[in-house]
């Protein structure tokens, strides 16, 4: 799924570092799965990535904190550009 939506971002962002980004998010994928969940990446706009959360993840009542205190916080780290995250 990321592959598919990787073409996109590619056109959309010269900020964020594609590569980095790609391989946190296969970073970051096992955790979600353990818990019944995943991740597809939308695309990014300047240095906001979008997100969608789905599976156990999509409707769970934590998933906000996930993606602020877990996810943002280390795309932020590790990817150069990364400024923030949109979960659509």
């Amino acid at each position: 799924m990321v592959e598919d939506s990787t073409a996109v971002v590619e056109e959309t962002s010269s900020e964020v570092d594609l590569d980095a980004l790609t391989e946190t998010l296969e970073y970051i994928r096992p955790a979600l799965q353990a818990d019944g969940g995943d991740l597809i990446l939308l695309g990014v706009e300047g240095g906001t990535v979008n997100l969608q959360m789905v599976g156990a993840c999509g409707g769970c009542p934590m998933s906000t904190m996930t993606l602020t205190a877990g996810i943002e916080r280390i795309l932020r780290d590790r990817v150069p550009g990364v400024t923030g995250i949109n979960a659509i």
